[in-house]
């Protein structure tokens, strides 16, 4: 079978594998991969950033954003027959068993020693068979079947919004003005999300007015700013702060600027992740302060346990009666396996790609 496998720690080492195929373990689903997202962290991986390969092994198969059908249930397992299209989580418990692993949610593992499928220390999905455990496996209905490979990183600003809104019974708070930074995946998905609980919501990316990332903004309702012109600090002063800010860039600049647009008892929510050792000179009383006399918060999200792709599947319904075709525009490049390479380069012009199995 045809796999894309890199040598964790060594610069553009992917490459595409003839392999054997997978055997399921006690209990374990065979999966027939159809698609499997790219993002950011896959480009890391392959750049020797980051990136663990299983133990005894030196290399590691990437992607972590699955879409499959089940091609066999082991005998005991209820709930998958063979034809059912799924998704993966991602994280899988620590070894050693902490309290949120052990609850269920390895998303929020206190010990750091969860793995990752695709990668940290567990093979990812970007093959095409791969095994999975039922209990880490959500259904997805088949006329999300285009679709169903944004579910991973919806389920990631699913987390966001409702962690956000749990922190925020303690209490009294009824958001009106969102703001997203960055129009990436996550930050069109976020967009999407905030529309669909009815919050005015204004999204700050680099791309021109014109864009196909700003058509889509303006699609659900939202407003589109080009950020080279205004920042999200120069808006929140001329038409008033947000009380909710979601971050999507990964630029701790945008990050820390975004505090000074948080209305009282707002909430910044970072999402990005920053690579590298910048330094920056912040006003940082002025930072503290506004915080402090703004009863605010400020909390980072990453990975999302089963719950939230439960919630994300029935957002994709939501979102595809309100605005129809509108998730399938965010799929803007499908490859073939064979130009992996194209996907993990990462055009600035393309929102997400996929490369594609099933063809």
């Amino acid at each position: 079978m045809r796999a894309v496998a890199v040598i964790p720690g060594t610069p553009r080492s992917a490459r595409l594998l003839d392999l054997p195929l997978p055997r399921a373990r006690r209990g374990e689903v065979l999966l027939r991969v159809l698609r499997v997202g790219v993002d950011g962290t896959d480009s890391e991986i392959d750049a020797g950033h980051i990136g663990q390969a299983p133990p005894g092994e030196g290399m590691l198969i990437l992607g972590h954003e699955s879409f499959a059908q089940v091609e066999r249930v082991p005998d005991g397992v209820r709930g998958f027959r063979p034809g059912d299209t799924v998704v993966a989580t991602v994280r899988r418990p620590c070894p050693q068993r902490c309290v949120n692993c052990v609850g269920g949610e390895n998303d929020m593992c206190r010990t750091g020693g969860f793995r990752e499928r695709g990668i940290k220390g567990l093979h990812g999905f970007l093959q095409e068979f791969t095994t999975e455990l039922p209990q880490y496996l959500v259904k997805v209905p088949r006329v999300f079947r285009e679709v169903g490979v944004l579910l991973e990183p919806l389920s990631i600003v699913e987390k966001g919004i409702r962690q956000a809104e749990a922190v925020q019974r303690r209490l009294l708070w009824r958001p009106r003005r969102a703001a997203v930074l960055g129009a990436g995946a996550i930050g069109l998905l976020g967009t999407l999300l905030l529309r669909l609980r009815g919050l005015a919501t204004t999204t700050f990316a680099l791309d021109a007015a014109e864009s196909p990332r700003a058509a889509a903004v303006r699609r659900t309702g939202a407003r589109y700013v080009d950020a080279r012109e205004r920042d999200v600090r120069a808006v929140a002063a001329g038409d008033g702060p947000f009380d909710l800010i979601l971050e999507a860039t990964g630029a701790s600049p945008v990050a820390f600027a975004a505090i000074e647009a948080l209305a009282p008892n707002g909430v910044l929510c970072l999402m990005g992740v920053s690579a590298g050792d910048r330094r920056l000179e912040i006003p940082a009383d002025r930072l503290n302060l506004h915080l402090v006399l703004n009863n605010q918060v400020v909390f980072g999200t990453v990975n999302a346990n089963l719950r939230y792709f439960v919630q994300g599947i029935r957002d994709f319904a939501a979102a595809e009666r309100r605005w129809p075709g509108l998730l399938r525009s965010l799929i803007t490049k499908v490859l073939p396996p064979e130009a992996f390479r194209e996907a993990l380069n990462r055009d600035p012009a393309d929102i997400k790609t996929v490369v594609d199995f099933a063809a």
